[in-house]
């Protein structure tokens, strides 16, 4: 079977879970992280493991299909289609790892989840025979609570590391009090003093670059792919899927709604009918770049092409643009979802709040990164990062 109809398999398996989501996304932002009990039903779907590496009981899809899965989760629950995405791309960071790592992470549970922390402002590495000697605090570590393991970025002597931590190797510092994504439990994590193994880190500018000691392991189009080109996109998915959530919720409520001023329909009204059109054109427009991007960045990557710095700025341009066109289209709703979208029942509002969050994150900051279009653009290239 090809992966397209594959792909519409797996949709409708992420459809499946959205009334539950929906339903449950309250409590998830009570509980300020994913209740286990939604961990295991998202286990027992399998869409945790649909792009994980076949070697370590994964199901092998190239990792583009975890975007439309966590599009879909994101129409129910915005901290869980977060976490999702998050945790989906785990599963490609650590097959990047050295064989020996990867064997350590999954050697207990195929089911093996892990947080990560790319902020390396507060954390030390000291090189020591062997390894690293690590200690110090990372913040936004979405997912944690559920996770065995951690990702960390630490400055190393020849440049940024990826480190491997085990869960006895880390403590969970609840800092997590926002104004949205409050279920991803995004919380610290803090490290006394730990031994990392040489063979669990990996250089990040390798990654950037994609020769990683992982695409000796799996020699997949997914690893013949730059960090940059691809991981933001696991976080403007699940931006997606709350603006499409914000639409089906709008849609539902304006179908019934009266103006309290007139008692007429307010689907009558064509301000309504207007921002409605314009909101959904944005959304679809968003989910027209996800798919276009990644069917080439796959298609390069399966002919062993890298994409060019060109490409590379691109991708990072349309990773954060789909998240402006998401949160230009809820704010334009959810200014005329009426009085009722204030309370904390309505999930318009909850929607509003999480995607806000969700833009605040680095990745997603349409500035800088609109910044390095442009210069690249105008023949000022000398000096971009991050690509």
């Amino acid at each position: 079977m090809g992966f397209e109809p594959d792909r519409q398999e797996w949709i409708r398996r992420a459809a499946e879970l959205v009334p539950m989501l929906r339903e449950r996304a309250a409590e998830t932002e009570a509980r300020r992280c994913i209740p286990q009990d939604i961990v295991d039903t998202l286990h027992a779907s399998e869409v945790l493991r649909a792009v994980q590496p076949k070697r370590f009981g994964g199901l092998g899809y190239d990792f583009r299909l975890a975007f439309d899965i966590a599009a879909e989760l994101g129409r129910g629950c915005g901290s869980t289609a977060w976490c999702y995405g998050v945790w989906s791309s785990h599963t490609w960071l650590v097959g990047m790892f050295p064989e020996r790592a990867q064997e350590a992470y999954w050697a207990d549970s195929p089911e093996t989840l892990s947080s990560t922390s790319f902020n390396p402002a507060r954390g030390t590495v000291t090189v020591v025979p062997g390894g690293y000697q690590v200690a110090g605090q990372w913040d936004f570590s979405s997912g944690c609570d559920a996770a065995s393991w951690v990702l960390l970025v630490g400055n190393g002597p020849n440049g940024q590391l990826f480190m491997m931590l085990p869960r006895s190797d880390y403590t969970i510092e609840d800092t997590w009090f926002v104004s949205g994504l409050r279920g991803t439990g995004s919380k610290d994590i803090r490290v006394a003093n730990a031994f990392v193994p040489e063979h669990r880190t990996v250089l990040i500018q390798d990654m950037r670059e994609a020769r990683t000691p992982g695409r000796k392991v799996h020699d997949t189009a997914d690893y013949r792919i730059p960090l940059r080109s691809l991981l933001s996109f696991t976080l403007a998915s699940p931006v997606l899927g709350m603006a499409q959530g914000v639409l089906d919720v709008f849609e539902d409520q304006m179908r019934s709604a009266v103006s309290t001023r007139d008692g007429k329909k307010r689907a009558e009204a064509a301000s309504i009918q207007i921002r409605l059109s314009e909101s959904a054109a944005e959304v679809y427009t968003a989910r027209l770049i996800l798919h276009h991007d990644t069917r080439e960045i796959f298609a390069r990557a399966r002919c062993g092409d890298m994409p060019t710095l060109d490409d590379r700025v691109r991708y990072r341009r349309d990773q954060a643009y789909m998240a402006k066109l998401c949160v230009r289209s809820v704010n334009r709703l959810f200014e005329v979802s009426g009085g009722q979208s204030i309370h904390d029942a309505s999930a318009i509002q909850r929607f509003h709040r999480d995607i806000h969050a969700a833009t605040h994150h680095f990745s997603l900051n349409w500035d800088p990164v609109a910044e390095q279009y442009g210069k690249l653009r105008l023949g000022l290239e000398e000096g971009l990062t991050d690509v």
